[in-house]
């Protein structure tokens, strides 16, 4: 019967994944979209092979016997995905420790790591409270105007907290790499994330500025980790620039608040918990 719950969870989480199109449709709905065929397949393994541990290897279910195979397999699936967190929690740590090396400058009446580079950077290093990491070699490229619409972008990854919440999206991206589409959402979810960052900015300067910028460091940006960084060139997803500089180009999207009601769907993952009050 466990085993029957997992098959059922994954071909699940299968269908999904390969029955939606997360790249239509306007900048809120593809937030959601992405969001939700990017977590919740995961989620749903995650949560039936959580019941499955805690019913254990003993007693029935819906007058079947439970058997070791599925309760190994579970525990397999945890284990698996709790090293490749710790993994990817240390290589974070590694990033954010190095970024902390450097020396600490003030800019704009904040305090901001500079990094000796003359290659352009701008990103923010970090989980819950990241902090802004500027190299050298934009310093002395951007003029003021441009490096001010560079820390309105930045200030956007720190008002969305999004070193902290795609570093937990990176963990599930890892342990479901196996799954169809991962990285198209993941790619997807990126540059959704580049595009509210780069709408908040815009609110506050010129977005015809903050779209030179954009091109001056993209195109000069070197590559660096996806691991707690957000940064405003991000090389893995250099091939949407064009999308950036249009969306920055026409009057601006409204980008609403997260809504509770949003986030419905996802208890829907959470019912494989349910079964194990039918375990005996």
């Amino acid at each position: 019967m466990h085993l029957m719950m997992i098959l059922i969870a994954v071909t699940v989480a299968w269908w999904l994944r390969t029955s939606g199109n997360a790249d239509l449709g306007s900048w809120n709905l593809r937030w959601r979209r992405s969001l939700f065929l990017f977590l919740f397949p995961p989620l749903l393994i995650f949560m039936t092979a959580n019941a499955v541990v805690c019913m254990g290897t003993q007693g029935k279910m819906g007058g079947m016997y439970t058997d070791s195979f599925s309760y190994v397999l579970a525990l397999i699936c945890l284990a698996f995905s709790a090293v490749l967190c710790i993994k990817l929690g240390f290589q974070g740590w590694k990033s954010v420790k190095s970024a902390r090396d450097c020396p600490q400058v003030h800019l704009a009446g904040k305090q901001v790591r500079l990094l000796q580079t003359g290659a352009l950077f701008a990103g923010q290093m970090g989980f819950w409270q990241p902090e802004l990491v500027i190299s050298q070699g934009l310093l002395q490229t951007l003029s003021p105007t441009h490096l001010e619409s560079v820390l309105a972008h930045e200030q956007g990854h720190y008002h969305y907290r999004d070193t902290f919440w795609f570093f937990w999206l990176g963990c599930v991206r890892s342990c479901t790499a196996w799954l169809p589409n991962t990285e198209p959402l993941w790619e997807e979810l990126l540059a959704l994330r580049e595009l509210r960052a780069d709408s908040y900015a815009a609110s506050q300067v010129d977005p015809l500025v903050l779209a030179e910028s954009l091109l001056l460091v993209v195109t000069n940006s070197p590559v660096s980790s996806e691991v707690c960084c957000a940064a405003l060139g991000s090389s893995s997803i250099g091939d949407r620039l064009e999308q950036r500089i249009e969306a920055l180009l026409t009057p601006p999207e409204p980008t609403p608040e997260p809504q509770m009601l949003s986030w419905h769907n996802f208890l829907l993952a959470f019912l494989p918990l349910i079964t194990v009050i039918f375990h005996a």
